[in-house]
Order: C-alpha cells, then sequence, then structure tokens
C-alpha cells in the first residue's frame, strides 16, 4: 500500500447503532476512509459495486442473507474486495465456511479496537495490492485469434509452480482448476505444462491445437505478444490461455532448459498468474521453473510415500536456497476416516500443511474424464470450494511475501 493511501471500508450491519459505533471507532485512523453503508446482504452487494471498497466489514447475520453468502456475490464479482466477517459466535463451521467462499477474515463480536484496525489493515493492503497487478500494466495489443489482452511494461506477474514429488496426487488437477480460478478480468492467468514428454493439461480441459511449446521455444529470444498469440490455446469455457506440452514425448528434447526458463520469463510480462504443471521427475525444465517461481505449492497426499518424498523435497529446497515460506504445502484428497492428519504431517515435516482439499473422488474423476474442469461447475462441490480456498491463499501469500519486501525470486539467487 503506498503511502498516503486510505484502505476504503464499507461497513455492513442491519443494527445502526453497531454500524454507527464501528464508524466511531474507525474515524480516528488516519490511513481508514468509511467510504459507505448497508443494511442488508443485498445493499452490500449493490453498494460494492458502486463504490469498489477496499473492505467491506460484514456481518454474518442480516435479514435478506447471510454474510457468507452475500460475501461470495461481492468476491465473484470484485475479486480485489476484501471481507472481514464479523459474528458473535466464533464457530468454527461459520469460520470454515466463511474462508471457502473468500473471507478476508473472521472476527468476533463486538471485535477488539486493535484486532480490528489490524485485520482491515491486513485486508487493505490485500485489495490495494490485487489491483496494482492490474491497474500499473497497460494493454499494448489485443489478438484475435485467442481473443485475449496481453500487456508489457508494468509491475511482473507472478509465477506458480505446482509440484509433488510423487505421482498420481492430482497435481494436474490442481493445476488446471486452479488457474481457471484465479483467471479473471483483473488477473489473467495462463497455465502452461511443464511436463514437456507426458503433459495432460490439454486433455484435462478437451482443447486441441497444432501449436505447443516446442513452437515457441526455439524464439525464446525474440518473443512479443503475437508470436505467443499463434502458440497458445484459448479454453474456450473459461478463456484462459494454455501453452500445451510437445504432442510427442521425443519433441520434448528440442526444449532446453534455458529456453524454457525464458518463456516463463516472458509470460510474467504478459499475465498476472503464469501456473505451471509439472512432472514428478526433477526434469531439468522442472528445476528451471521452480528456480524461476515465486511461490511453489506443494503437494502430498495421506499415503507414506508421498509423505516420505516431500521431507525430501523440502530438504532438496533448503540446499537450493529457498525459504521456506515461499511454499505453500497442501494436502490433496484428505479424508477423514485416514488416522494421517495435516496436523501430523505438519509437525513431522516442520513445515505448516496450509490447506487440505477433501476427497471428492466422484466429482473429480468425472470432471476429468469429460474435459470440464469441475470448477466450472459451481464452488458447491468439496473439491471446487478446497481450490476456491486454495486460490485465496496463493493471493493471500503473494501479498504476504510482496508487503515483507521478499525476493521476487525463490531459487537460486
Amino acid at each position: 500500500m503506498a503511502p498516503g493511501d486510505k484502505i476504503r471500508v464499507v461497513i455492513v450491519d442491519d443494527v445502526s447503532e453497531t454500524r454507527e459505533n464501528v464508524r466511531k471507532l474507525l474515524q480516528f485512523e488516519s490511513d481508514v476512509d468509511v467510504v459507505g453503508v448497508a443494511r442488508t446482504g443485498k445493499e452490500a452487494i449493490q453498494i460494492s459495486q458502486e463504490l469498489n471498497p477496499d473492505v467491506v466489514l460484514m456481518d454474518i447475520n442480516m435479514p435478506d442473507m447471510d454474510g457468507i453468502a452475500a460475501t461470495e456475490a461481492i468476491r465473484t464479482k470484485q475479486p480485489a474486495v476484501q471481507v472481514v466477517i464479523l459474528s458473535v459466535q466464533s464457530d468454527q463451521n461459520y469460520m470454515r465456511r466463511a474462508m471457502l467462499v473468500g473471507a478476508r477474515d473472521f472476527l468476533t463480536k463486538p471485535p477488539m479496537g486493535d484486532e480490528l484496525i489490524s485485520a482491515i489493515r491486513r485486508a487493505g493492503s490485500m485489495a490495494q495490492s490485487e489491483r496494482a497487478k492490474s491497474s500499473i500494466v497497460q494493454p499494448v495489443v489485443s489478438t484475435g485469434g485467442l481473443g485475449g489482452n496481453f500487456t508489457l511494461g508494468g509491475s511482473k506477474g507472478k509465477i506458480i509452480t505446482v509440484y509433488s514429488p510423487k505421482g498420481g496426487v492430482g497435481c494436474t488437477t490442481i493445476a488446471v482448476n486452479l488457474a481457471i480460478t484465479l483467471n479473471n478480468d483483473d488477473t489473467r492467468a495462463v497455465l502452461v505444462d511443464g511436463n514437456l514428454q507426458f503433459g495432460d493439461v490439454a486433455v484435462f480441459v478437451n482443447e486441441q491445437g497444432k501449436n505447443t511449446i516446442a513452437d515457441l521455444t526455439p524464439r525464446a529470444d525474440e518473443l512479443d505478444p503475437e508470436i505467443v498469440d499463434e502458440v497458445m490455446l484459448k479454453h474456450a469455457a473459461s478463456g484462459m490461455h494454455i501453452l500445451a506440452a510437445p504432442t510427442r514425448p521425443e519433441y520434448a528434447e528440442k526444449v532446453t532448459s534455458e529456453q524454457f526458463s525464458r518463456v516463463l520469463e516472458y509470460l510474467r510480462q504478459l499475465y498476472s498468474y503464469v501456473v505451471v504443471d509439472t512432472s514428478s521427475y526433477l526434469t531439468e525444465s522442472t528445476l528451471s521453473a521452480i528456480d524461476a517461481s515465486d511461490l511453489i505449492i506443494l503437494i502430498t497426499s495421506q499415503d507414506i510415500p508421498s509423505i516420505k518424498n516431500c521431507r525430501l523435497f523440502l530438504d532438496l529446497v533448503q540446499t537450493m536456497g529457498i525459504e521456506r515460506d515461499h511454499i505453500l504445502f497442501i494436502m490433496n484428497r484428505f479424508d477423514k476416516r485416514i488416522n494421517i492428519t495435516p496436523e501430523r504431517v505438519s509437525e513431522n515435516l516442520k513445515q505448516e500443511v496450509a490447506l487440505v482439499i477433501p476427497l471428492d473422488e466422484q466429482v473429480v474423476t468425472k470432471a476429468v474424464n469429460r474435459g470440464v474442469p469441475f470448477v466450472l461447475d459451481g464452488k458447491n462441490q468439496l473439491a471446487g470450494r478446497g481450490i476456491f480456498s486454495l486460490a485465496e491463499s496463493v493471493r493471500a501469500r503473494v501479498a504476504a511475501l510482496e508487503a515483507g519486501d521478499e525476493p521476487d525470486r525463490v531459487g537460486r539467487r
């Protein structure tokens, strides 16, 4: 947040006295500006569209809809707006539901003054960081073939590498659905298939094209938006761009790690998020992606081989000079009936399991076989809610690293 920028806040509560008390509490903060109030969920949605605030303070109980439903509606239309839920109950189920639909914080009413101000400042900083990614960058060319607006010359996008040291844990499924969730009008995302020999990203979205990354890398030193446009696939259902893997395994040999790195670096000039799917083997291209990454999503499941391999990978990245806070460690296909819990894994590996994606085998398998990513069918399934929460965690971690003046890269420096 730039010096002098005020955090624009909307207060939502059906009790006028509560609204006024919160407003009075905030009026003495020089970096906070209350720009509007609302009495109902529908009013909150409308006023958020009109005023485009940084933060919405949302009471969870309102006459027309609960605050969680209103939060989801606001965040769907305005991803940069951050919502802080206020509730008289510190119910864990409420908290979980609120976070799944994108709430930035959950406070018990009446909140302590310092607690409320801190939550607003965290949320406001993230909102303004999200807007900066899209507002600083100016469009230079609009292409007809893919219908996308490419951008150059502003703040660089973030490279998010999705990796697991064990195959079969859902790496591609997570990468595809995460990229679609991150992709919107404000933060464009591109999905890169970094599994150069046997990549399946195009199959997962039921798209085919004659061009792949092997057509782009020979020109890695002379890229421009039109060249990129010629090679990209466009996912019709979401509008997301895809850089597909070579069509045959032997073609992967034509792509060097240096070329792969240059392509990723160029794509970060065009997109807010460059999501890279990888193979479980630490090939040169996979290491190049890890080296260039701003954030690594490390995936485990609840089986011992997967956990053991993640331990080995964490030891490896430490020798590469990668800080642990640049790794978002998640557990996929979480089954509460299995006794291996996220808490036990976190303690054993000395790395917090930041998020779990529940087991939702029927939904995921059907989506893969249809070639229709499950997040397109809504966020009501367990897996869909998990991916939505992961996207929020990615945004939050990237914003936190930026706020802490961390280096742009996580790899060897």
